[in-house]
C-alpha cells in the first residue's frame, strides 16, 4: 500500500500499548515497523517513556533514530514540538508505549504514562493483552481500559498467547458481543522469536543480534495474523494534529563552535538523540571516539561527554586500552569541561568490581570506585538539583531525569573525597531533596542519574558554553 492511499492531512499514528509489561510491546512494534519498512513507507519510531534500550531495536528496524517521548520529564509543549518535527517526512509514527496503558509515575494519574502521550497525540491506540486462559474475561479487561480515562482512544486489541484460531474467534466474540474495539490481530502462544536480554533487560540491538534474517522473522510471526492494512487503517483514523509548530534548526549567534568528544561504542551508547541535536543547536561539533577502541582522544576538543552504557560487561576490554584511560584522565587535569551519566561515571572511577570479584582499573578521574552488585541498585525518575553552580545551572535551578544501575559507589575515605563535592541534590517528582549524589569539580560533573536537557531550558546552552569558556 502506497503512503498516499492512507496518509491524510497529518502523520498517521499508532500507539503500541500493553496491560503490563511483558506482553509482547517491543516485539510488536519491531515487528510492525520492519513490515512496514519492507513495504516502502517512511516509518518514524518512538518510545514512552526514558528507555534507551527499545529505541535501540526501533531504529534499526526503521532505518531513523526513534525519539523518547516522556511527559515528566520534558512536559506536553515539547512532547508535541518534537512529534510534529520528527514526523514531516515520514509516512507512519509508531509509538511503542511503556509498562501497561495507564502506569506511570503515580498510581492516582497517568502522567508519565503512554496514556498521557496517547492523549496528547490524539492517537489510535493498539492494546495488547495476554489472552492466555482467557474468553469473556477479556472483554472485562478491555472495557477497563477502554473506560478509565476520556480522551483516550482504544481503537483496537491485539491478543497474545492464543492457544488456537477457534481460542481467537472466542476472544473476538466476546468483544463484539460488549461493543468493544475489536480484536484487529492474535499471536499464537510462543509465536515470537525470543530477543537477547542481559541484566538491564533487553541487550542494545546490533547487526549481530537483530540482523535482517532475524526482523524478516519477527515481522512474519507479527503480521502472520495481524494484516498491516489493519494497522494503516487503524494509524490512518488517529486525528490530524492541529499544532505547526516551527522547525527546530540550528540557533544562529551562538558564538564560536565548540568540540565536544562523544563515547561512543559498545559499551557507550545511551544517549537521547534530541539531548545530542540540542547540543548542536547551540553550537556543539560532537565528536565520536572509542573508549574501548581508540587510542587518543580527537584533537582540539573543548569538552567531554559519557554517557551511559555497558562498561561492565567490556571492563577488560576498557582497563586494557591504558593508553585511552590515561588520555582522560589527562583531559579532565586540564580543567576543562567533563560530563559523565552512569555508565560514565564508572568509566571515570578508580576501578569497577565485577560480579566475579574481579577488580579492573578505569580511568581515575573521581575519588571513588564502584562496583556490581546482582540486583537493581536504582529504578526511577529524579529531579535533580545543583548544590552549587555547575555547568547546568545555579542551586534551585532542578532538571528531571531518571537512574537505572546495577552497580553501586565504593564512597572514598573522606580526605581522599578533599575537593569534591555532591554532583546533585536528588528528590522524587517534587519533594524536598532527599539526599546528595555524584561528583563536582570545577567543570567536572558525574553522576548515575540520567538527565533530559529538555526538562531545563538552557540546560544544553549552559553546558555547550561552559566548553565555551574553556576553549
Amino acid at each position: 500500500m502506497a503512503a498516499g492511499d492512507f496518509r491524510q492531512g497529518g502523520c498517521p499514528r499508532l500507539i503500541v500499548a500493553g496491560t503490563s509489561s511483558g506482553v509482547g510491546k517491543t516485539s510488536v512494534s519491531v515487528g510492525l515497523a520492519w513490515a512496514l519498512r519492507r513495504q516502502g513507507l517512511a516509518v518514524q519510531t518512538f518510545k514512552v517513556g526514558p528507555d534507551f534500550l527499545d529505541p535501540t531495536y526501533l531504529s534499526r528496524a526503521t532505518g531513523r533514530p526513534c525519539y523518547n517521548l516522556d511527559g515528566w520529564m520534558c512536559g506536553r509543549g515539547y512532547v508535541e514540538e518534537l512529534f510534529e518535527s520528527k514526523t514531516r517526512d515520514a509516512d507512519l509514527a509508531l509509538v511503542e508505549g511503556v509498562m501497561g496503558l495507564f502506569d506511570g509515575i503515580d498510581p492516582v494519574s497517568s502522567a508519565g504514562s503512554t496514556a498521557e502521550i496517547a492523549r496528547w497525540l490524539e492517537g489510535s491506540v493498539l492494546l495488547l493483552v495476554d489472552a492466555a486462559g482467557m474468553a469473556r474475561s477479556l472483554a472485562a479487561v478491555v472495557k477497563g481500559f477502554a473506560g478509565l480515562e476520556p480522551g483516550v482512544r482504544l481503537a483496537g486489541v491485539v491478543a497474545n498467547g492464543c492457544g488456537s484460531e477457534r481460542h481467537a474467534a472466542l476472544l473476538a466474540e466476546a468483544l463484539a458481543a460488549c461493543d468493544l474495539p475489536p480484536l484487529v490481530g492474535w499471536l499464537k502462544n510462543g509465536a515470537l522469536p525470543a530477543l537477547p536480554s542481559r541484566h538491564l533487560g533487553l541487550c542494545s540491538a546490533d547487526g549481530q543480534n537483530l540482523s535482517p534474517a532475524v526482523l524478516d522473522e519477527l515481522a512474519s510471526a507479527v503480521t502472520a495474523r495481524l494484516p498491516l492494512e489493519r494497522v494503516l487503517e487503524l494509524a490512518g483514523g488517529a486525528r490530524p494534529r492541529r499544532k505547526d509548530p516551527a522547525e527546530q534548526g540550528p540557533a544562529p549567534g551562538r558564538g564560536q563552535a565548540v568540540r565536544i568528544g562523544l563515547a561512543l561504542d559498545a559499551a557507550f551508547h545511551f544517549y537521547y538523540p534530541d539531548n545530542l541535536e540540542a547540543l548542536e543547536r547551540e553550537g556543539a561539533e560532537l565528536m565520536p571516539f572509542s573508549p574501548l577502541k581508540d587510542q587518543r582522544l580527537p584533537e582540539g576538543l573543548d569538552g567531554l561527554y559519557l554517557g551511559g552504557g555497558y562498561p561492565e560487561e567490556h571492563a577488560q576490554e576498557l582497563a586494557d586500552n591504558a593508553a585511552m584511560r590515561e588520555a582522560v584522565r589527562d583531559f579532565a587535569a586540564t580543567g576543562r569541561p567533563v560530563y559523565a551519566e552512569c555508565g560514565g561515571l564508572m568509566y571515570l572511577s578508580r576501578e569497577v568490581t565485577l560480579r566475579t570479584g574481579e577488580r579492573q582499573p578505569m580511568a581515575g578521574v573521581l575519588p571513588c570506585s564502584t562496583r556490581m552488585r546482582q540486583g537493581l541498585c536504582a529504578l526511577g525518575y529524579t529531579e535533580v538539583e545543583p548544590l552549587g553552580d555547575s555547568l547546568f545551572g545555579h542551586p534551585r535551578e532542578r532538571l528531571r531525569g531518571h537512574e537505572f544501575h546495577y552497580s553501586e559507589l565504593v564512597e572514598p575515605d573522606p580526605k581522599e573525597r578533599a575537593g569534591w563535592a555532591p554532583a546533585w541534590g536528588i528528590s522524587k517528582t517534587g519533594r524536598q531533596v532527599q539526599r546528595e549524589e555524584g561528583f563536582a569539580r570545577g567543570p567536572i560533573l558525574a553522576s548515575y542519574v540520567h538527565v533530559h536537557f529538555a526538562s531545563r531550558p538552557g540546560a544544553a546552552g549552559r553546558l555547550v558554553e561552559a566548553c565555551r569558556r574553556k576553549s
